[in-house]
């Protein structure tokens, strides 16, 4: 079966085969439109192309392969699993009580810390974005982890109703 997109004139919703961007009716717009794409692609050099997605993460080797381990089908499982077994509920919510849904997993302990649990799905939660991007902003002042910090040689806390409370301050 033969791919295809919605017509990109608006308020057309007809279907039209890939590669053509507009359906019969609309077909007169297909060259301007291709031309336009052109155009654009002229002026932008590629350098434009190289910075997209091209930051700090991955300029030392460690950042690197942990980064990769995210992009890993180890990883793309387990986070499956975490999700379902959390029924997409945040981890951090529910232990103050509070129901939230949630897409992201995160690691309890981060692996930057804790390398030889990053695969334990016990070291795994579901998270909700506010409650992630808290505890991201907690860990980096506890363990000292992210970009141009050190490490610093403190207890894990692996309890999540005790980071819930911690992370509500950020």
């Amino acid at each position: 079966m033969p791919k295809v997109r919605r017509c990109r004139y608006r308020g057309c919703h007809a279907m039209v085969v890939m590669p053509d961007h507009y359906c019969t009716k609309h077909y007169e717009h297909e060259a301007e439109y291709l031309a336009n794409r052109q155009r654009w692609a002229r002026s932008h050099n590629k350098n434009y192309q190289r910075k997209y997605n091209m930051v700090t993460r991955n300029r030392n080797t460690n950042k690197s392969n942990q980064y990769n381990f995210y992009r890993s089908r180890q990883w793309v499982g387990l986070r499956k699993n975490v999700l379902e077994r959390d029924y997409y509920l945040c981890q951090y919510c529910k232990a103050l009580g509070k129901v939230t849904s949630a897409k992201t997993v995160d690691h309890i302990v981060p692996i930057e810390y804790a390398p030889n649990l990053k695969a334990e799905v016990t070291n795994l939660a579901t998270t909700c974005s506010k409650c992630h991007n808290a505890k991201t902003a907690w860990e980096r002042e506890y363990y000292g982890t992210g970009k141009d910090n050190q490490l610093k040689k403190v207890e894990k806390i692996e309890n999540l109703k005790e980071i819930a409370l911690l992370i509500m301050n950020y």
